[in-house]
């Protein structure tokens, strides 16, 4: 099928699951009733997607109260009660962190029960997000490696150990989340993509990374502003990642300022393109989708197009977020039909 279609990863909670003060709270329970919320959120996803008409779906992380914390919580050396400041993205912007404090080792399985919920209750393609090492590394404080790329590599073991359970679970889509990786260009030829590749290394499923310019905060949006009318970071970095055993690369095309040009650099990779924008709350029409589909295939073979949302929509409110799913499964099959 031409111009499969996929999300990002992330879907908004439902108002019960993500407002604490809203009708009661689950995050703030223990045991079996944050359990059930976790599990019907999942289902919920599932269905959304299903009906939205997506391809590959994912269980919307909602079991995550954030993309690289949901993963932090479930390793041992780390210390969360002694949080502090640093410096996110180049000190972009600041955030209180955790600690790594002693060696890193998995506590168990990370997020078997929502793939396992969400594979037992689809009969769709189905993906899983994990954070990416560099961009873990630029998430948390190191006082035990003394050493970003030594940590970075102790990550990506743990990362590589997860990926390669949810792949026994049923999954078909592993894909590492690194924004990151637009922000140390440098790094990202001299071991970032290294530390990406332990990650998934011998991993039989497909494989996908996902890069963007970093959406839902202001920081993010004041800086973008600063970046002039093309954004020519990824310029750097494609040739780097279309020699990795990566197969997939998902990237912002919708209303982003990235040259759509670039994405010829990535010679043999499916391009996981970003046809909807998440930080607007305009719903696209389906010719809009058709539009960006296009425009990609002008540069990527048309049969290497999966069509997906820039980023993930967990910011976003539901009814918008809903909306733009129905656009985006209504734009690829309206994509098939014309460009076919």
């Amino acid at each position: 099928m031409l111009f499969p279609t996929t999300i990002a990863g992330s879907l908004p909670k439902p108002e019960w699951l993500a407002e604490p003060n809203t009708l009661w709270a689950p995050w703030k329970s223990k045991g079996d009733e944050l359990a059930r919320a976790k599990r019907d959120a999942t289902l919920l996803a599932v269905k959304l997607q299903e009906d939205a008409g997506i391809d590959i779906v994912t269980e919307g992380e909602q079991a995550r109260q954030h993309f690289v914390h949901g993963f932090l919580e479930k390793v041992e050396g780390i210390d969360f009660a002694h949080k502090v400041e640093m410096g996110i993205r180049k000190d972009r912007y600041k955030a209180m962190v955790p600690q790594v404090v002693a060696p890193l080792r998995l506590k168990g399985r990370v997020h078997a029960e929502e793939a396992r919920v969400a594979r037992s209750h689809t009969a769709r393609k189905l993906k899983f997000t994990l954070p990416g090492p560099m961009t873990i590394i630029d998430t948390i404080a190191d006082q035990y490696y003394g050493d970003r790329v030594k940590m970075a590599f102790a990550f990506a073991e743990l990362l590589n150990e997860e990926a390669k359970a949810l792949q026994a679970d049923g999954v078909d889509l592993i894909q590492f989340d690194e924004p990151a990786f637009n922000v140390y260009m440098d790094e990202v030829s001299d071991w970032g993509i290294r530390a990406l590749e332990r990650a998934a290394e011998g991993l039989t499923c497909a494989t996908a990374v996902h890069i963007c310019y970093g959406y839902g905060i202001k920081a993010n949006t004041d800086w973008k502003e600063t970046l002039g009318s093309e954004w020519r970071q990824y310029e750097d970095i494609f040739p780097a990642i279309a020699k990795s055993p990566i197969q997939q690369v998902a990237i912002e095309c919708r209303n982003s300022k990235v040259p759509l040009e670039l994405l010829g650099l990535l010679t043999g990779k499916v391009v996981q393109a970003g046809v909807i924008d998440v930080a607007s709350d305009t719903v696209e029409t389906a010719e809009d989708v058709v539009r960006v589909i296009d425009a990609v295939s002008k540069f990527v073979p048309k049969s290497s197009i999966i069509a997906t949302t820039n980023c993930g929509m967990a910011p976003m409110r539901r009814d918008i977020a809903e909306a733009k799913l129905m656009a985006l499964g209504a734009g690829a099959k309206l994509a098939r039909q014309k460009l076919g």
